[in-house]
């Protein structure tokens, strides 16, 4: 990890299993913890501490803790890393689901915690690199057809080359600093009022 210790927001009702993950973090991590958590008020948590990773320690995880990971996926993700001592794979799986970076069971111990973070951060990285070259490969996709059609229009209804017609796109862009896709969409939404 890097020179400057990471936030760690460790959120564990039971004193024992908070010292073993604070022990296993000393020196690595700047732990701040919360008993309990839910909904909301662990959002709030979050968004205020802006933790690098979030660690849940608990005997079994219900279905509470679980909404409550998917509401952290949706509205401030980071990387988090369940500690249960009791495992249940349908809920493992519903963990993952939910955003869960690592789950481990019956395996908390003071050396195993931070390799264990240390990959839920790296691994959490990965993929949220994927998922954000994806959404932008969405976006580009719906960019390129919206161009098309456009393209398309302007073709029909100005009798223009396929090159003429995307010129004049590119040239309205410029003169109103927009892009392209954006005239395109112009272009679009003023030709369905005429479909109409």
């Amino acid at each position: 990890m890097a020179d400057t210790p990471i936030i760690v927001l460790l959120v564990d009702s039971n004193p024992e299993r908070a010292k073993i993950v604070e022990q296993g973090l000393h020196g690595a991590a700047v732990v701040k913890q919360a008993p309990s958590l839910h909904g909301v008020e662990l959002l709030g948590v979050i968004e205020r501490l802006q933790p690098d990773a979030i660690i849940i320690d608990c005997e079994s995880p219900d279905r509470d803790t679980i909404e409550n990971l998917q509401l952290v996926a949706r509205k401030n993700p980071k990387p988090i890393v369940m500690f249960v001592e009791n495992g249940d794979g349908a809920l493992a799986k519903e963990a993952v689901r939910a955003g869960v970076s690592a789950y481990i069971v019956d395996g908390l111990s003071e050396k195993r915690v931070l390799p264990v973070v240390e990959i839920a951060i790296e691994r959490f990285r990965m993929f949220d690199a994927l998922w954000r070259d994806l959404e932008k490969s969405k976006r580009d996709l719906e960019a390129r057809k919206a161009i098309e059609r456009a393209k398309g229009l302007l073709m029909q209804k100005r009798q223009l080359s396929e090159n003429d017609a995307y010129a004049a796109m590119r040239t309205m862009a410029m003169k109103q600093k927009i892009s392209i896709k954006d005239v395109a969409d112009n272009i679009l939404s003023v030709a369905s009022l005429f479909d109409e």
